[in-house]
């Protein structure tokens, strides 16, 4: 395998190859919007949309903010995280209830669930004006971002199993959903959800359970930067330790610089040469 150097168009089911893309799509949610309809154009995307919304105090977050960008054979929407230090202690704050999640399937993290409402009907808008001949819908982005992708997924095909997307690709995405919906999207999506959780990444460990949990398909990346389909509880236990000291005067750090969406970047990289 070779590190692509565009998005292959016509690509269908699971590849480390579209991992890789769609990762470098969720990278360019963190740009400004000259930056990401050049990089869109250069990807062979001749529609850009932006979508952003501002909240005012308390809510938690400034805004939420993802683009769509469209072709003649597939569709990617994109949504821009945060960082962890800004997202940490709202994620662990246990007195907000979960909202219902969508079509009432489950529960939703309360933050996610207003931030994405923030935009979604614009998003499903411009789906509904760019997908217009059977192109493949792609959902994706790092940390908030991969729970609104997940999100965004879960809520177009709950509510309409024609909709069902091609692809949920996420990178340290929190935990978003309680276990009902995350059975729902486990059954509905599957070959077709997948969340990569690096190492000792801090933001997936967030929220706390049981109240929130993970979906089922996780790429694992160990230590060393490989991607594993699977690994033992032990197993991963030693592997984050490893991770916890490789680097001996900032062991604390480890999780925060696992969670950079360029760890991610670098570690699909790896496994493509």
């Amino acid at each position: 395998m070779s590190v692509p150097s565009t998005i292959d168009h016509k690509t269908r089911g699971y590849s480390l190859a579209q991992a890789y893309c769609l990762a470098q799509a969720s990278d360019l949610a963190y740009k400004d919007k000259g930056a990401i309809e050049k990089q869109a154009r250069d990807w062979g995307f001749d529609t850009v949309r932006h979508h952003e919304t501002r909240f005012t105090p308390p809510f938690p977050l400034e805004d939420t903010q993802a683009y769509t960008m469209a072709g003649d054979d597939m569709v990617i929407v994109a949504f821009r995280g945060t960082e962890p230090a800004k997202i940490k202690d709202w994620l662990s704050d246990a007195t907000t209830p979960p909202r219902p999640g969508p079509a009432r399937t489950g529960y939703v993290h309360y933050g996610f669930a207003e931030a994405l409402e923030s935009i979604y009907p614009e998003i499903k808008d411009t789906l509904q004006e760019v997908r217009t001949d059977g192109q493949t819908l792609w959902f994706t982005g790092h940390s908030l971002g991969g729970a609104l992708a997940m999100l965004a997924g879960a809520r177009m095909y709950l509510e309409d199993p024609k909709l069902l997307a091609d692809g949920v690709y996420t990178y340290g995405q929190p935990r978003t959903c309680d276990r009902i919906l995350a059975m729902a999207c486990n059954k509905g999506f599957k070959q077709r959800l997948y969340r990569f959780v690096n190492n000792n990444d801090i933001v997936p460990q967030l929220p706390p359970e049981p109240a929130y949990t993970h979906v089922e398909t996780l790429r694992y990346i160990d230590v060393d930067g490989r991607i594993r389909e699977s690994m033992s509880f032990f197993g991963g236990l030693a592997d984050k330790a490893k991770g916890l000291t490789a680097d001996a005067f900032a062991p604390a750090s480890d999780g925060i610089r696992d969670h950079s969406i360029h760890r991610y970047l670098a570690a699909l990289e790896q496994n493509l040469r």
